[in-house]
């Protein structure tokens, strides 16, 4: 498995001519998790959102990886995760995953984009990612949207009536009925979405109970602040996966 390379906040913005115009009109930035059970879909569905290759969909990377991009006046910070559905990843090692990506998402990740492939989406799978969106809080259901990715084939008269398996279904119906289909999909349908999805939780982002214990206190500069809305700061947050190391900077958004 690729190393994945030190995040870096001065990646260039995508300026792209959609916007995520059902977003509160405080909210400056919507904050993205991308989770499911394929790197290549998961990179695939970031790069149409941001309308560049940012994510490479062959090489996966064994942490978490942030995108930033710009769309109208409107900011979108991506963060795509390994596949962390494989059984063979431990707890422990599972649980440095969701502490690193809250720490990429902070304050909060707005919403979950579940991008999972139908015809490999099995009841273990389903039960893997209803414990890992636990782990990052129990209102995370509340913040996730399905995205169903292209059948690879029509495989059975139940894909060829649009009836998703069982597993599916159940993923679908924790996350309040909300989900998408990626054939056909264009990017305005999509980012409506998710900014649905937000502004049913009042523009709120997740609230990660371990986040204050990772982070230090912060200290601001109130003239500063007066003159540009962001504030950097450095997270001593637990061991990164691999090689990877985090240079965060938090936006204020609410």
């Amino acid at each position: 498995m690729a190393t994945a390379s030190p995040v870096s906040d001065d990646r260039p913005s995508v300026k792209r001519r959609s916007s995520i115009h059902s977003l509160p009109p405080n909210m400056s930035e919507l904050r993205v998790v991308l989770l499911g059970n394929s790197w290549s879909e998961r990179s695939s569905v970031g790069n149409f959102i941001l309308g560049e290759n940012k994510f490479d969909t062959e090489k996966e990377p064994d942490c978490c990886l942030r995108v930033r991009g710009q769309l109208k006046e409107k900011k979108i910070v991506l963060i795509n995760t390994p596949d962390l559905l494989l059984p063979d990843i431990a707890s422990e090692q599972l649980t440095k995953h969701v502490k690193y990506c809250v720490s990429l998402s902070a304050p909060g990740p707005h919403v979950f984009l579940l991008v999972l492939k139908p015809e490999d989406f099995t009841e273990e799978h389903k039960l893997r990612l209803q414990s890992i969106l636990q782990n990052f809080s129990d209102q995370s259901f509340d913040h996730s949207l399905v995205l169903i990715s292209t059948p690879r084939e029509k495989r059975s008269a139940i894909m060829s009536k649009d009836v998703p398996d069982q597993p599916l279904k159940d993923m679908i119906s924790m996350c309040r009925n909300r989900y998408l289909k990626q054939e056909n999909l264009e990017l305005p349908e999509l980012l409506t979405r998710l900014g649905q999805t937000v502004k049913n939780k009042n523009g709120g982002h997740l609230i990660y109970e371990g986040f204050e214990d990772a982070a230090p206190a912060m200290a601001h500069d109130q003239e500063s602040l007066k003159r540009a809305e962001r504030v950097r700061f450095k997270v001593n947050p637990p061991k990164a996966v691999g090689k990877c190391r985090i240079v965060i900077q938090l936006v204020r958004t609410l």
